[in-house]
């Protein structure tokens, strides 16, 4: 009789991994706050708050499907130890232009821009790796405890970004830029870890892409995941859900008009859906979805848009705080299947181009919802933006049942009567 399996952080390379995802998710959070701050205490111009945000977008995204060619072609583990090593540069540049108050406002979106461009890299990258540290029969729950990594720094990282920015201390120089300067810092110690794990990992031999450099191999893998229609209706069905149901751009009013809690309640509201997601991370990575994953996905996207339901029509603080948690919990359980489903049915010499595209579907899905928010809001009042949104979502539950039958009909996660298409029987 064999023993429960060792725990997955109980392994070096995946407990490696692990904290790079930790150490290098909280120094972006943290990276993201100051430059925002900073920029604003700069210039007073929301407008140019904005264009932070669309400087590290445009980037990503334009870079994108060339990301995903060269990481098929290189060691993953390499590419991914230049884009934190690049990252790390970027928080050292802004941390001295800081202190010697020689960073102004373009210096900051051309810092913005290079961000944005290493992201193209970083986040592929690193799911592309994953599949070579751990059994394919793990990779649930390795995704599971990876998430939890992601969401302890997206509810820690800005916290503890802003009680650095207001230290202020008397080294680092003065007024608002001390506190920078002590952020900036603090985050290219953190990427110095996350590169330090990376330099320690050990991955298994991924097969590279062989076939020559193409306008057909650089958007393989859009034809990849078009040809596969459960992958293309998980991934599809994120991005409208998330398109349709996000609120987190109205927070703010919400916050101030609504619920009338000020500042400390927006910090409040904005983290619920992160403690939500940890929660629900943890849950995961010790109960794993293994049975009726069709049906695990599409439900959890429902309740994702009844929650937003629930939070538009509240005027209860609490009532709101419990939404909005619930649909953290909603989306982990969404991202982890779609996650898994898209590294399991990927071959290892695609997986960096299904990974890039896959980046580009989210951050379109979180760009875009933001707009979509935003603008329905600016016509119809932000209650009936976040409750048309959860219906819009409820909606596209349905119709995603129809037009992708193959995946509301997905039962096993991990089907043991196929092989994984690098070869190894999962």
């Amino acid at each position: 009789m064999t023993g429960p399996e060792p725990s997955l952080l109980r392994q070096p390379d995946f407990l490696r991994f692990w904290c790079m995802r930790l150490a290098a998710t909280a120094a972006g959070q943290m990276l993201m706050v100051a430059l925002g701050w900073q920029m604003y205490a700069l210039t007073g111009s929301a407008w140019d708050l904005g264009l932070v945000g669309l400087a590290q977008f445009v980037p990503a995204l334009l870079l994108a499907l060339p990301a995903g060619h060269v990481i098929d072609r290189h060691d993953r583990r390499r590419v991914l130890a230049a884009a934190l090593a690049v990252m790390m540069a970027v928080a050292v540049a802004l941390a001295w232009g800081s202190h010697q108050q020689q960073l102004g406002r373009n210096s900051v979106l051309l810092l913005s821009m290079v961000a944005g461009a290493v992201r193209a890299f970083q986040m592929p990258s690193a799911q592309a790796l994953l599949p070579q540290l751990v059994p394919m029969a793990r990779l649930p729950q390795a995704l599971a405890l990876s998430s939890t990594a992601l969401q302890g720094a997206i509810i820690a990282g800005p916290a503890l970004g802003g009680f650095l920015y207001a230290l202020q201390p008397a080294w680092a120089g003065s007024g608002e830029s001390a506190g920078a300067v002590l952020v900036y810092g603090v985050s290219a110690l953190c990427f110095g870890l996350a590169l330090v794990a990376v330099l320690g990992l050990h991955p298994r031999p991924a097969r590279r892409a062989t076939e020559p450099a193409s306008l057909h191999s650089l958007f393989a893998g859009l034809g990849f995941i078009w040809q596969r229609k459960v992958m293309l209706g998980a991934i599809s069905l994120d991005l409208f859900a998330v398109l349709l149901g996000g609120a987190t751009a109205l927070l703010p009013i919400f916050a101030k008009d609504i619920l009338h809690v000020g500042p400390w309640g927006l910090g409040l509201l904005r983290a619920a859906p992160a403690v939500g997601a940890l929660a629900m991370s943890l849950a995961l990575a010790r109960w794993p979805v293994q049975r009726r994953t069709g049906a695990w996905l599409l439900g959890s996207v429902a309740v994702y848009g009844v929650t937003m339901v629930v939070f538009g029509l509240s005027t209860w603080f609490w009532l709101s705080l419990v939404a909005l948690a619930a649909s953290g919990a909603a989306d982990m359980i969404s991202v982890v299947i779609r996650q898994t489903l898209v590294q399991l049915e990927t071959p290892d010499e695609m997986r960096g181009r299904v990974s890039a595209v896959n980046s580009v579907f989210i951050g379109a899905s979180n760009q875009l919802g933001e707009f979509e928010s935003g603008a329905i809001a600016a016509w119809l009042g932000p209650v009936a933006s976040a409750v048309l949104g959860g219906i819009g979502t409820l909606l596209v539950v349905v119709s995603w049942m129809r037009l992708f039958p193959a995946l509301a009909q997905r039962d096993r996660l991990i089907r043991p009567d196929t092989s994984h298409p690098g070869g190894t029987k999962v």
